[in-house]
């Protein structure tokens, strides 16, 4: 059994046990499954998160848990590795794609979220649904398929279901 302290200091190296604390925090009272896929898909995104892969591309059946652990998850894992990094966000529709924001956003004002990355924390200047600023000047913004991200930049850059 961990120490609270134990589980926070995993929970900031791990992100595979993040990604479960991010699922229980957005889906509460929902089982969560562990399975090789979501082992997989970390395995990508760390390749990502190192710079040894550019792109990437998952395609999964619906209800795969690959929205929470990409578009959630990592996104909030990134943020909290390095608060000063800039993330684009789009689906076939802004409403999916707020939903994933706010989700993000709940994570990252999670009390457990605060304890692993003490050092990022949004901004109580830009702190809306479709775009939230940390206080490094990083920042989440949430954007459709056909809407506009016009004279915003991203580090990281991802389409999660463009197509309905």
């Amino acid at each position: 059994m961990l120490t609270s302290e134990e589980y926070t200091a995993l929970l900031s190296q791990d992100f595979l046990a993040f990604t479960e604390q991010v699922f229980a925090t957005v889906s509460p009272g929902v089982d969560y499954q562990d399975n090789w896929h979501i082992h997989c898909i970390a395995e990508h995104l760390q390749a990502v998160e190192r710079g040894d892969m550019r792109r990437l591309i998952i395609n999964m059946p619906p209800r795969s848990l690959k929205s929470i652990e990409v578009t959630i998850a990592w996104t909030a894992w990134l943020m909290g590795k390095n608060p000063s990094t800039q993330i684009i966000a789009a689906s076939y529709s802004q409403a999916l794609s707020t939903k994933h924001n706010v989700d993000t956003r709940l994570v990252m004002q999670s009390d457990w979220y605060k304890a692993a990355f003490p050092d990022t924390q949004i901004s109580v200047d830009q702190n809306e649904k479709q775009k939230f600023q940390t206080t490094a000047r990083g920042h989440r913004i949430a954007t459709s398929v056909g809407g506009s991200a016009t004279g915003e930049g991203g580090d990281i850059l991802i389409a999660d279901d463009p197509i309905k």
